[in-house]
């Protein structure tokens, strides 16, 4: 797929219900890991912390944190030294982020207020990375996010757990449905209302579907990532753009770009 089509995302909408977009992001999160979807790139992530010597992470976009407790956990084992990550989001989901806290000790930390990733406080410094989220942007505002890491002269990194392949859109379909009925009693934290929305209430499923379709027609390419680099004009600083083989056979699709 080398087209952009930036169609509505559930999880998007100012209306869509909370604590089904929390549900939504909760599935992912278990799934994201349970595949180890990103522990491919953290090879290129480390290359990038060690360039701008940073062991203090900023993530934007966090969602329900997908995803981000296993790279720590690679990141640690394969740099042998500790680091931090701040999770931050416009929606924060604070329950989520509490958990993965208390599961790390305290090394994934979290903004309760809002954080928007084009204009991030100058007091959360560290190398900025976004997991599974630069897709919901249109050119203009993921544009933005990368200036606002130029101007702060922060190192930043973007990561999709796919590779924008047509046979990934079956996946989406056929077996992301049945996963989700599976997995869901063993998703941590456990909340009531996730059962509900899943089993009586399909609402999680059937928003996981649509939202996993849009966001494959959504997904920047690398040829389309190189194109928001050139616009935020910095010649300082070194960008790293491609896919990283999974695997299963798809790929994760990553920006790595940090002060020459």
């Amino acid at each position: 797929m080398r087209f952009r089509l930036h169609l509505f995302e559930l999880e998007d909408q100012a209306w869509f219900p909370h604590v089904v977009r929390q549900g939504m992001m909760d599935v992912l999160r278990f799934m994201i890991t349970a595949l180890g979807i990103y522990k491919p790139v953290v090879p290129l992530l480390l290359k990038g912390l060690a360039h701008t010597r940073q062991t203090q992470l900023v993530d934007l976009c966090s969602g329900a944190g997908g995803g981000i407790q296993q790279v720590w956990q690679e990141l640690e084992q394969q740099a042998g030294q500790r680091f931090t990550i701040t999770l931050t989001d416009k929606f924060p989901n604070v329950e989520a982020y509490r958990f993965l806290a208390e599961q790390t000790k305290g090394a994934l930390r979290f903004e309760e207020t809002p954080v928007d990733a084009t204009a991030v406080p100058d007091s959360l410094t560290g190398f900025r990375t976004v997991f599974s989220a630069f897709h919901h942007f249109r050119p203009q505002t993921a544009t933005a996010i990368l200036a606002d890491a130029v101007r702060q002269n922060q190192g930043i990194a973007v990561f999709e757990g796919a590779g924008k392949r047509w046979y990934e859109l079956l996946l989406v379909w056929l077996v992301f449905p049945w996963a989700i009925l599976l997995l869901t009693p063993f998703i941590r934290p456990f909340t009531w209302s996730r059962l509900f929305y899943t089993y009586l209430v399909p609402l999680i499923p059937l928003g996981t579907i649509w939202d996993g379709t849009v966001s494959l027609f959504r997904l920047y390419t690398p040829e389309h990532l190189e194109k928001l680099t050139a616009a935020v004009q910095a010649p300082h600083y070194t960008w790293h753009i491609g896919r990283a083989r999974h695997w299963s056979g798809t790929g994760v699709i990553y920006l790595v770009g940090y002060p020459s």
